[in-house]
């Protein structure tokens, strides 16, 4: 497994913007694929966005899809979410997690996971 850790969240006003950014403890490309989920208080975790390294190949929920962009930085062994027009509806604990025996498409399948960051958007 893959020792995942989140950082970037907090409060923040609707409409504003906030970057998470996930550290790993080996490079992010050789893992198969990472990606963000969350879970609001009473909700079960859903899934954000994904990538996978081979290709390229990005996706995202409805819900956050043309306001949030996932990305990586492999030198530095982390992926980010870029969060722009944040609502209140994106109050949730956003984890990261990673692909790292075998790759089982984006939305599921994660075998690493990172202990969460809160993101609070106020209205």
């Amino acid at each position: 497994q893959v020792q995942l850790v989140e950082s970037g969240g907090g409060l923040v006003q609707a409409g504003g913007s906030l970057r998470l950014s996930c550290a790993a403890s080996v490079p992010v490309f050789s893992t198969y694929a990472m990606g963000w989920f969350r879970q609001a208080p009473g909700k079960e975790r859903e899934f954000v966005a994904a990538i996978r390294w081979s290709g390229g190949i990005t996706v995202y929920a409805d819900s956050v899809r043309g306001r949030f962009t996932i990305s990586s930085d492999n030198a530095k062994r982390t992926a980010a979410l870029q969060m722009n027009s944040l609502k209140p509806e994106d109050t949730a604990v956003y984890y990261c997690a990673a692909q790292s025996r075998v790759y089982t498409g984006l939305k599921t399948g994660y075998d690493s996971w990172g202990q969460g960051t809160q993101v609070t958007v106020s209205s």
